[in-house]
């Protein structure tokens, strides 16, 4: 094998960089928000606090993920992805259904509108993404 054949293919080339960025400022602010309100208010809201670092982590994982490159990798980030959407269409629609159900607000409440949509439009942006840069391979 040559060096060319075992280096992965790359996933962020332009847009995905983007994408890269988006989730990385996706994950610092999941994860340091639910670490911060676990450790100090963990009582008052256990579920939303615990799904917000479930977030940060599922974040976390597809930067990853996009970075790391080839075949596996995007494999595994469609299914990230694709779990990511799942979760904020639930969650979303759970707390406009039934708002007494989290005692505070989650990343994905309201589909994101905390933080200006982006938990819903990220992963639809991140499987166009991946779908394109994968029929798009010479």
């Amino acid at each position: 094998m040559t060096a060319v054949q075992d280096k992965p293919a790359r996933l962020i080339g332009g847009p995905g960089i983007v994408l890269v960025w988006f989730y990385g400022v996706m994950v610092v602010g999941a994860v340091s928000r639910s670490a911060y309100q676990i450790a100090t208010d963990f009582d008052r809201a256990p579920l939303s606090y615990t799904l917000s670092a479930v977030a940060g982590l599922v974040y976390g994982f597809i930067t990853y993920s996009l970075v790391r490159g080839g075949d596996t990798a995007r494999r595994a980030a469609q299914f990230c992805c694709a779990a990511e959407l799942a979760g904020v269409l639930i969650v979303g629609t759970w707390t406009l259904i039934e708002p007494s159900a989290f005692h505070d607000s989650t990343v994905w409440s309201d589909y994101g509108m905390g933080y200006v949509f982006i938990p819903v439009l990220l992963p639809l942006s991140a499987l166009y993404w991946l779908r394109k840069s994968r029929t798009a391979k010479p």
